[in-house]
This record gives C-alpha cells, structure tokens and sequence, in this order.
C-alpha cells in the first residue's frame, strides 16, 4: 500500500474508505468502463468551460479526478492554467496526463490552503465522498472569493436507473443547493444531458455555485 495511504488507513477512519479505496484501486486497470480520455464535445466538459469562462492563469481542482480526464480536456483548452487532479485512488492518479498536478487524498479533508483555487469541480465524484456535507465545505473551503465551483452528478430521482456500489449517494437537488448556499452567495441548479443535442431525461444534475 502506498505511502500516503497507509499513513492516512492508520488514523481512525469511515468504515467504508478502505473499500472504495481499493475498489478504484482496482478498477483503474478498466480503461472500458474508466476511461482516461473523454469526447471533449460532451456537455458535462462544455458546462465547464463555459461556466469557469477562460482558465489561463487560473489555478483549478478537479475533486476526484479519476484518470484526469476532465482535466485534460481543460488543459490542453487552457495550456496556462495550472489544474490539479485529486483523487483517492492513486492508480487512477497513474493515468494523469502532463501538465496536471497529481496529488492524492480524501475530499472529506482536502490537503489544500483555503482560498487556494480559483475554480473546483466535482463530475460524479461527490457521488463517493463518505461524508457529503464536509467534502462540499471542504471544496468551497479552498476556492477564493468570487471564485466559482460546479458538481454534476446523479438525480436521486433516478435512483435505480443504473448498477451502484453500496456506498454511492445520488443527490436531491434542493439537498446540494442548501449545502453550497452555506458557503456560496450564488447557488443555481438544474438539469443536464450527457450530450449537448439531446434532451436532458432526469440522470443528471448540475449544480453551479459562486462563493
């Protein structure tokens, strides 16, 4: 076991985190079912973009970051930004492209000074978090103000639509508003497709905040 991990296995910790550990520990072999690239004409990359404005310049953390495929698409847009890629799955942090910062942890306690990024995101991976009101202060806690944060992820509406670890949380829409409008002075949300051309059918959710 890495390093970092088992430091952090050693201190009191959620029941369920060495699972899902080892779980993306493992799965990070499945290029099939976790990509390390990503159609850059998917809505869920052109929210972003479009939301965060231009991010040359700008520092961005990407909250469970995978195989940094987000990030990617978001660096070579931006080649002057300076992306991290979070994750708790340091195989998944192998397939990080050059140009993003790796760097592994929980986002229940992110490693990060506050007021440290100029953006944060979260694309279905607050969906893991053990604790979903402290991984949501804990983004909001390292961006500055005035900066923005955006987490897409599952309508708890929908629940049952797709296979789910045990652990995996879908969302309630108003539930993630009140959590980011504890930290945020703008907070919106509404519904979103995969694809830009498509109708949204009620899977995803986004949720756009402003501290």
């Amino acid at each position: 076991m890495p390093s970092f991990w088992r430091r952090l296995l050693g201190r009191p910790t959620p029941p369920l985190l060495p699972e899902i550990i080892q779980h993306f520990n493992h799965r990070a072999a499945d290029e099939e079912h976790f990509p390390s690239t990503i159609d850059p004409h998917i809505y869920h990359v052109q929210l972003l973009m479009e939301y965060f404005g231009g991010l040359d310049g700008r520092r961005v953390l990407d909250v469970g970051c995978g195989k940094g495929r987000f990030a990617r698409v978001l660096q070579e847009h931006y080649p002057q930004s300076r992306i991290v890629g979070f994750d708790l799955a340091e195989a998944m942090l192998r397939y990080v492209p050059a140009g993003v910062c790796a760097c592994a942890g929980s986002m229940t306690a992110l490693p990060f000074l506050s007021e440290s990024f100029d953006c944060a995101y979260a694309t279905e991976s607050l969906e893991h978090a053990v604790d979903i009101d402290t991984a949501v202060r804990e983004m909001c806690r390292v961006v500055k103000p005035g900066g923005r944060i955006a987490i897409i992820d599952k309508n708890v509406e929908q629940w049952g639509k797709l296979p789910t670890p045990r652990w995996e949380k879908w969302f309630d829409r108003k539930q993630l508003e009140r959590l980011l409008g504890k930290h945020c002075g703008k907070v919106s949300s509404r519904e979103i497709s995969y694809w830009a051309d498509v109708a949204p059918d009620g899977l995803f959710l986004a949720w756009l905040a402003e501290k």
